[in-house]
């Protein structure tokens, strides 16, 4: 386990060897998984460092032995650019980010959320579409997050771990992304747009904040984030179960697609399951979603007339 010192206050580990990974990297992996291949993967735990997040939520407390840590909400994984919350850091800074948690370009990273809901899962999907944005290929999902872990009984250790810094390479992946441009392109092709906001600003019965106008861009479908999730928790749905959600929504499995929320946060659940889930690697995200897309009048929306003004 790459782990250069660790300041451990309390440690709770049974040593077990496991298995060689002999097969590709899984986008999304379970807990027996990990426990089996520790020795073999990077983990990267996400959650906050807040002491009101309790022992399922704070790194410090507890976390999978070896795990370093760079919490989703106070690290550079989004940054605010042009007024716009919530989007894709320079990729030098990114580079930077990755390079400063010690993190290498050979490492598999699997990276590790709370678990306590499809919220704490766009964490990981989030910061998995950053991982793919710079062409790093082995990096995986514990499905379940930590949650999961402590739940199956699985060891675990308190106190913190840290790497030393290292130099990152990035293969910059600009396919992945989609911009406000290339939305606006969709439109005129007719390629889907998928909305993983909650139904109701979707339908323009309500609104994230920071967006200027209520509804939903001009033709998109709506899946609704928790829908991926079974029972709206910190574990994906199965792939048929996504299959029939597509479906239900009028949308394909296969071709061009583009899925966005209030700032790409949510979003990003639908691209993983569109991209990785069920194998459609036309699927790309536009971070900038709707507090960028609603700041410019002209720009077409659908729903608009709904709105109660909350």
């Amino acid at each position: 386990m790459k782990r250069i010192f660790a300041g451990l206050v309390v440690m709770l580990m049974v040593a077990c060897a496991g298995p060689e990974v002999r097969e590709g990297v899984r986008p999304l992996v379970d807990v027996a998984w990990l426990e089996g291949n520790l020795e073999e993967v990077l983990v990267l735990d996400i959650r906050s460092d807040d002491p009101s997040a309790g022992s399922i939520g704070m790194y410090a407390l507890r976390h999978i032995p070896g795990a370093i840590h760079s919490p989703y909400g106070a690290h550079p994984w989004r940054v605010t650019r042009d007024g716009v919350p919530g989007m894709l850091p320079a990729v030098d800074d990114l580079t930077a980010l990755v390079g400063w948690l010690g993190i290498s370009n050979d490492d598999h990273v699997v990276i590790v959320a709370a678990g306590q809901s499809a919220g704490d899962l766009g964490a990981s999907t989030r910061v998995y579409w950053a991982f793919k944005m710079l062409g790093h290929e082995r990096v995986s999902i514990l499905n379940g997050g930590f949650r999961a872990w402590a739940n199956a009984g699985y060891p675990t250790e308190a106190g913190r771990n840290q790497l030393a810094a290292t130099t990152y390479t990035a293969n910059y992946q600009p396919q992945l992304v989609a911009s406000m441009q290339d939305v606006v392109a969709a439109l005129e092709s007719g390629a889907p747009l998928i909305d993983a906001r909650p139904e109701r600003h979707y339908r323009g019965e309500g609104k994230f904040d920071a967006a200027a106008r209520f509804g939903t861009i001009a033709g998109a479908k709506n899946i609704p984030y928790t829908m991926l999730t079974a029972g709206g928790g910190g574990m994906f749905a199965d792939p048929a179960t996504l299959r029939a959600v597509w479906a239900a929504a009028g949308l394909p499995t296969e071709g061009e697609q583009i899925a966005f929320c209030n700032i790409g946060h949510a979003g990003s659940l639908a691209w993983f399951a569109a991209y990785e889930l069920l194998g459609n690697k036309e699927a790309r995200l536009y971070d900038g979603s709707m507090v960028e897309w609603t700041a410019y009048p002209d720009l077409p929306m659908d729903n608009t007339a709904n709105a109660n003004r909350q």
